[in-house]
């Protein structure tokens, strides 16, 4: 079994190694991750890459999992207050990664909908907009959800965002 410092450096090199994927995907799409690009980008020799993700797929997916579980645990803390929820919601979208990141995690989706064994999450994403506009928006979910899905992609984008609080107060009241 591994030591507490082990699996810590081994947590470390995998996060480094992921965040290295996200900013090849982020300036030069999906297609542009390879094992050697990966390893260049994190600077670290390409049997660190085969280590912990034995196939470039092995390695999109994780970055897929690792965005969406950041993505949907945000949602999922926002306050149980529809007023301080509606507020934090906003602060959210504004605060969305803009150029290189915010295309990364957007194309990771778009791989997510072009891919049937990724498609689940798409659908934890979706579901977790969806608890959420059912919380918010009980007689507006569908377009709450599909609207705040847009805002997120408008942000990512970094095309001028409306003042997002008034969209979200206009969709709930």
């Amino acid at each position: 079994m591994a030591s507490d410092g082990r699996r810590a450096k081994g947590e470390r090199r995998r996060r480094l190694l992921l965040d290295a994927t996200l900013r090849l995907v982020g300036r030069a799409g999906v297609a542009a991750v390879t094992q050697r690009a990966v390893a260049a980008e994190a600077e670290v020799a390409p049997s660190a890459v085969l280590y912990y993700f034995p196939t470039v797929d092995e390695l999109l997916v994780a970055a897929l999992v690792d965005v969406n579980d950041r993505w949907v645990a945000a949602v999922g803390d926002l306050p149980a207050d529809r007023s301080d929820a509606l507020d934090a919601l906003a602060e959210l979208v504004v605060a969305s990664p803009t150029g290189d990141e915010g295309l990364a995690e957007f194309e990771l989706y778009l791989l997510a909908a072009r891919r049937p064994e990724l498609r689940p999450e798409l659908d934890r994403w979706w579901h977790a907009l969806d608890d959420l506009a059912a919380r918010l928006a009980p007689d507006r979910e569908v377009a709450f959800a599909a609207a705040l899905d847009g805002l997120f992609l408008r942000a990512s984008t970094g095309v001028d965002l409306p003042d997002v609080r008034t969209v979200l107060e206009q969709l709930t009241s």
